[in-house]
Formats: structure tokens, C-alpha cells, sequence
């Protein structure tokens, strides 16, 4: 009974906390029913998903109307990332975002375009003052897409605080129908150190989860001694749509009494990395599976509420114990994972052994490796935790241990290279090896000297390659010589294999011509409508580099009248 009036407490007090925030001030921005490819608070690659990813029927061009008045504060145009996106800064001092889109308002549209044409470069990024582009509400921004790093056509959605920290914008009242419970599929317990035990192993343990059918989950009884911890692989379904999502709160409790919170409404972006510490990075690298970790090891994520002990059990000999988990959306709808545990003392029969190496790092001080031409920097608090670490260097080729432990920030691996030639020095980068063909991928390289550097949040095998292959250039829409009168768009395929592409510069007569580059198809392409084809005989010109300065010339004619 205490336990459950503690639920009916806990679910109170969190509909309560969510009318804190203003329920009628945001619209929609979509003319559609909001159903979504992604939630706030998702776990995704070394982030989390920092606004909701709204369907747009499987297509791009629907109307992105602002949700509330206020003006545009900034504009972002990007080949990765967000790629188009929008920044709307409203008079109560949030801001909401709009990513991905595929083009803008006319009057916006009109404002970027001058500017690009003035630095000569599609990649850009302005901040107007409040009453350059004021918006009403409801009022046409932008129309969706699928630029930047968009898996698909979709609106990327957020909600900023002042602080342009991310906030789950189904806080403000933008509503999504959901009325299923989470779904967990696998439950682990940890034995967190050298003395601890979970079914007399002290090895990470898969617990056998029983579905109930109330909705609800049981396991297997386990017998555990010392400081344990849980972990636990759940996500969420939206009415609607047939992917799963993330969650909204999970909550831990021993003997009815709470342990242990994780609320997915805010974070700030400077800590989002800090994910992998969240989840069992080394888990998730073997098996692509995230479990997410509910206890708290030198991890300064906001989201993880500490109620008592950071999550940790302690479990002594002769005692019973029961350890619920409560998995909630955001509608409340919660499933329960409930755990017994048997205090017992085993003697343990095969103990974990920590691989040791000459090589130790102490997260919270700078080390510095070298063997040869290669030395590599850690700084203080790359790591979260101290351990061995494998260090070898073979001819060019570096093992720097494996990517099974996450990094806070970035370390720094250098390359002396003056045993090379002057003539291949040009031509060399530092890659990453990936895969089990150790593929060599571009890490972004300088060079002072005799020196090549890279940084980078990646542990695994590094090496020096060479890029002696120009970038290829390919036209996919017209040919030399031909009348282009009737053309809308010109449309040239780009590509490299080796370092990839650094940049490009396109003219017509001589002039420069905003071409886009949409690099999940490597095409470039130039919009006649921006009226800088003005000659029936016009001569265009492309030169493409590549990130160790291998250029093409591309040239060709083309009338237009």
C-alpha cells in the first residue's frame, strides 16, 4: 500500500510540474497531424535528441509556420547537421527551432540569399536583429525538407530556454496521442566492483524478464552481495506510428523508498555527449543495443536526479530486498519492472580480471603517450574513470586501445612526418581505421611543419594515409554547348573517395553562382530563378577540392535566352 500511494504522490506532483510551463502559447507547426519519427530526450549517437522529429508524410514542401509571434533571431545553413534551419526568438524568452527544411518564406528566402551572394558561400549563418524579419503567429516561415543530416523528409522541432537549453516541447501543450505503456525488452544488473556478486558472477548479468498481464514485468529472483547497480533497455510507442521512440522518466525505488530518477525534459547541450556514460557504452558498441544505466558514476548529467546513493545498491548477506523500476511517457502511461533480491555472500568462481598494460590513465590528469613518430595527448577529464589502456604504435599504423570506453572531450594524436618526402608530405592525412576491412576514413587533419595533428573523442586504430586521386566532377542534367532555356536547375554530381570534399567554388562569366551541395546525393545544384545567368552564350566553371588540396576543373558551355 505504501508503495503505491508513493505512485499516486510521484504521478501528482508530475502533472503538476508540467503545467508550470505556458499550455496555450505555442502553436502547431506543421498544418498536419503531429505524429512523430523522434522524441525528446531519444538516446542517439554519442546525444540525445534534443526536440521532436515530426513526420511529414513521406514528402518535403508542407507549409513550417511560426508557433507564436516574436522574430527571427538566427538563420543556420549547413551541409551536416541541422542543414536549413530557423531560430525564432518570442517575446516570453523562449526559442523555437525548425531544422531540416527545404527552403524558406520568399521574404526570408530573399534576405539569405543577398547575403550569400555577398560572401560568396552557401554556408552560413545570421543572426537579423529583432526587427529585420518580425513573424506573427501562425504566419509562413519555411517550407520542410530533408537537408542537413536528415535521415528523411521531416521537421526537426525544439523549444530553447534563455539559456538555449532544450526543453521537451510537449511541456508547452503540443500534443501527441499516445495511450500505450513503454515496452522494456531487457533488464541487466552490474556488480560495480571487485566485491560485489549478482547470481555469484561478478560480470555484468542478464536478468530473464517476465511479462505479466497486467503490462507489467517481473524477473528471475537474483541473489546479489554488495554495490550493485541496474540497467535496463526500454523505449516508447506514439499512437499513430509504428516506430518506437524514446521515454519520458524512469524511476527506481528499494523497499518503496525512491532511489534513483531519470527525467528526460531538459539538458544543455555542452553535457548531451555525456550519453555514453549514461549507457553502457562498451554494450552498445558490441551489440548496438543501449542499455541505459540506472546508477550514477562520475557522470554530470542533469538528467540523472540522485535521490539516495546515486542509484548504487548495497546489498548485504541474509537480507531480502524488492527493487521496482517505474518507465513512464510523457502521458503517464508507466510499466513496472519488479525485482527480488536474495542478500547472500557467494564465493565467486571465476572473478573478473582487469587487463593491465604499461599504460594507465588517471582521468582527472594529462597524459601523454609516445613511440616513434606518433605521440598522442589525453587532458585532464578526457576519460570518466581511470584504466589501463593499450597503446601501440607499428610503422604508421596506431592501436590506441578499443572504442569501448567514452571520452567527455577531445584528445589530440600526432603525426611527425618528416621522415617522408617533401613531395608526398602534401598528400598525407591521419585516419581512423574502421570496420573489419580497416577502413581508412578521413579524420580532420592539420599540418604545421612537419607535424600532422588530429583531434578526436574516438578511441580505436589510427594510421597515416595518402590522397593522391582528384575529386571527380560529373554533369547529370545537361551537356556542353546545350540550350538550357526551358531548365530550371543546373545539376552537377561531385564526388571523392579518399579524404572527401573540402570545398567548391562555381561561376558563370566569370561571376560566382550559389550552388547547394547535398552531400547524401554528392549533387550540386544552381537555381536559375536567382537571375545571375543574365547572356545567351554563358560559360560555367567548377573547381572542387578535396581536404589534402587535390583540385578538379570542370567546364563547360550552355546557352539561355
Amino acid at each position: 500500500m505504501r508503495f503505491i500511494l508513493y505512485f499516486f504522490l510521484v504521478s501528482s506532483l508530475f502533472i503538476n510540474a508540467q503545467n508550470n510551463y505556458p499550455q496555450d502559447y505555442f502553436g502547431s507547426p506543421l498544418e498536419v497531424p503531429l505524429i512523430l519519427s523522434g522524441n525528446f530526450g531519444e538516446l542517439r549517437s554519442n546525444h540525445f535528441h534534443s526536440g521532436l522529429d515530426i513526420k511529414t508524410q513521406q514528402r518535403e514542401g508542407l507549409k513550417v509556420l511560426t508557433c507564436a509571434d516574436g522574430f527571427v533571431s538566427r538563420i543556420k545553413l549547413a551541409h551536416f547537421g541541422y542543414g536549413k534551419a530557423l531560430y525564432i526568438t518570442h517575446p516570453n524568452g523562449y526559442t523555437t527551432v525548425y531544422g531540416h527544411l527545404q527552403k524558406f518564406s520568399p521574404e526570408i528566402e530573399a534576405y539569405i540569399k543577398k547575403q550569400q551572394y555577398e560572401k560568396e558561400s552557401y554556408e552560413i549563418e545570421l543572426f537579423p536583429s529583432a526587427e529585420t524579419l518580425p513573424v506573427t503567429k501562425g504566419s509562413l516561415v519555411a517550407y520542410s525538407g530533408n537537408t542537413g543530416g536528415s535521415g528523411g523528409p521531416h521537421l526537426h522541432f525544439e523549444i530553447r530556454d534563455k539559456d538555449e537549453r532544450p526543453m521537451n516541447p510537449m511541456l508547452f501543450g503540443i500534443d501527441i496521442k499516445d495511450n500505450s505503456k513503454p515496452t522494456v525488452s531487457s533488464i541487466y544488473a552490474y556488480a560495480l566492483d571487485e566485491n560485489a556478486s549478482v547470481n555469484k558472477s561478478n560480470s555484468k548479468q542478464k536478468l530473464r524478464l517476465i511479462p505479466l498481464k497486467s503490462g507489467d514485468y517481473t524477473t528471475e529472483s537474483i541473489e546479489a552481495f554488495g554495490n550493485i547497480g541496474f540497467g535496463i533497455v526500454t523505449n516508447d510507442r506514439q499512437d499513430l506510428a509504428a516506430n518506437s521512440n524514446g521515454v519520458y522518466n524512469i524511476q527506481t525505488f528499494l523497499n518503496g523508498n525512491q532511489n534513483f530518477e531519470v527525467d528526460f525534459s531538459m539538458f544543455s547541450f555542452d553535457e548531451s555527449s555525456c550519453i555514453n556514460q549514461f549507457i553502457d557504452y562498451e554494450h552498445y558498441i558490441h551489440n548496438r543495443q543501449r542499455i541505459q544505466k540506472l546508477f550514477k558514476i562520475n557522470n554530470p548529467l542533469s538528467i540523472l536526479k540522485s535521490t539516495l546513493n546515486d542509484g548504487i545498491l548495497t546489498v548485504k548477506d541474509s537480507t531480502s530486498s524488492v527493487y521496482k523500476i517505474r518507465v513512464s511517457d510523457f502521458k503517464n502511461n508507466a510499466s513496472v519492472v519488479t525485482i527480488h533480491i536474495k542478500g547472500k555472500q557467494p564465493s565467486i568462481s571465476n572473478p573478473k580480471v582487469e587487463k593491465t598494460t604499461p599504460y594507465y590513465i588517471t582521468a582527472n590528469q594529462s597524459t601523454n603517450l609516445k613511440s616513434g613518430n606518433v605521440s598522442v595527448d589525453f587532458y585532464p577529464n578526457t576519460f570518466y574513470e581511470d584504466f589501463y589502456i593499450n597503446f601501440d604504435v607499428n610503422n604508421d599504423t596506431l592501436t590506441l586501445h578499443q572504442d569501448v570506453m567514452p571520452t567527455r572531450k577531445n584528445f589530440t594524436i600526432s603525426y611527425d612526418i618528416s621522415n617522408y618526402k617533401d613531395v608526398d608530405k602534401d598528400k598525407l592525412f591521419i585516419a581512423r581505421l574502421v570496420g573489419s576491412k580497416k577502413y581508412p576514413v578521413y579524420s580532420f587533419t592539420k599540418r604545421e611543419g612537419h607535424i600532422l595533428t588530429t583531434s578526436s573523442k574516438t578511441l580505436g586504430t589510427y594510421a597515416l594515409a595518402t590522397d593522391t586521386v582528384k575529386p571527380t566532377i560529373a554533369a547529370l542534367n545537361f551537356k556542353n554547348g546545350q540550350w538550357l532555356s526551358n531548365f530550371r536547375f543546373l545539376k552537377v554530381k561531385i564526388n571523392d573517395a579518399h579524404s572527401g570534399i573540402s570545398n567548391y567554388r562555381a561561376t558563370v562569366n566569370g561571376k560566382w553562382i550559389l550552388m547547394e551541395y547535398e552531400y547524401k546525393t554528392k549533387t550540386l545544384t544552381y537555381d536559375f530563378n536567382d537571375d545571375m545567368v543574365t547572356d545567351t552564350k554563358n560559360d560555367f566553371k567548377l573547381i572542387v577540392t578535396d581536404s589534402v588540396g587535390n583540385s578538379t576543373t570542370f567546364e563547360s558551355s550552355f546557352y539561355r535566352k
